[in-house]
């Protein structure tokens, strides 16, 4: 019987007191044992490192690690903790402090990244569960059927970090970030720089975790009318715009890792989001750029007519 693959959690953690404890403990029952945690604590003011403490003395060292965060938000937490050279592992796994693991999230995610290839990057995201403020089901969020790619990637992350669940391949890549690089989403970066990279993404539409949907959010989930409308105003407000130029020199910075095609792919796009108005739709279409949606697709054309894309 081969091995369990090891997996080293990582989450990053800022005044989650509230309901850190539910996440922690729905680590302990996952099917797939052979887990560590790693803590980046980003400077709580309130319990959520006493609470962390707890559960090094209930688990031990050997399950939970509690280490400093870089203060710099969630972003750069999430990235420092993956780039880290001293958390070794066959498969890591992102973790926010607020949501509730399925039983078997580990165990799924796991049985699909052993059907790759050792060597090609991949990573695991999917669709979820979503819960209030006190745990009550209130929806799920989108469910996406096109595949996952680069062309996709470059217009919309499709995955939360939340979710994704990555191999040692998709890591090293990551690791190649550079930490002066301005980067939007974590977990966007993640989409793009694999997929980007000819490695291999799978979107599982079975939820396996509980997003606990608050007033605290960092993010949330995109799937309500008042998250759409919100969204159409960040468009209209040139945030788009921003977080694709953002992208772009991160991507940039990276091109050497990207396949001969995506870098093809990266330069059309780079050109024509900046021409008149005429190219820009048309090279829109010639890009084969998309999002998962024909509302969003109305949106990626109002984007690049509105030179916001």
């Amino acid at each position: 019987m081969p091995a369990l693959s090891s997996v080293a959690i990582l989450m990053c953690t800022y005044n989650g007191e509230s309901f850190l404890t539910e996440q922690l403990e729905s680590f302990k029952q996952q099917t797939h044992t052979r887990w560590k945690l790693v803590v980046s604590d980003d400077g709580s003011a309130d319990s959520t490192l006493k609470i962390l403490q707890d559960f090094h003395r209930r688990w031990g060292s050997e399950c939970i690690r509690i280490i400093p965060g870089p203060k710099q938000g969630y972003v750069k937490n999430f990235l420092s903790l993956t780039r880290r050279s001293d958390i070794e592992a066959d498969i890591y796994a992102w973790s926010d402090q607020d949501d509730i693991w399925g039983n078997d999230k580990l165990k799924t995610a796991i049985a699909w990244l052993d059907t790759i290839a050792p060597g090609i990057p991949a990573l695991y995201c999917g669709r979820t569960q979503l819960i209030s403020e006190r745990g009550a089901p209130i929806g799920y969020s989108p469910c996406f059927s096109r595949s996952p790619h680069f062309t996709n990637a470059l217009v919309q992350n499709i995955g939360g970090g939340n979710t994704m669940v990555f191999n040692q391949a998709a890591r090293r890549l990551i690791q190649e970030t550079h930490s002066s690089l301005i980067i939007p989403s974590h977990d966007w970066w993640a989409y793009l720089l694999i997929s980007g990279a000819g490695g291999t993404v799978y979107y599982d539409s079975a939820p396996q975790l509980l997003y606990r949907q608050h007033g605290d959010n960092l993010v949330g989930s995109n799937s309500s009318w008042r998250a759409r409308l919100h969204r159409i105003r960040m468009l209209f407000r040139g945030r788009f715009y921003e977080w694709n130029t953002q992208n772009i020199l991160a991507l940039e910075s990276m091109r050497e890792h990207l396949s001969s095609e995506n870098q093809n792919t990266l330069t059309f796009f780079m050109r024509f989001r900046t021409q008149a108005l005429p190219f820009r739709l048309i090279n829109l279409f010639r890009s084969h750029l998309y999002r998962q949606t024909l509302l969003g697709n109305l949106g990626l054309i109002a984007a690049a007519a509105l030179k916001k894309l």
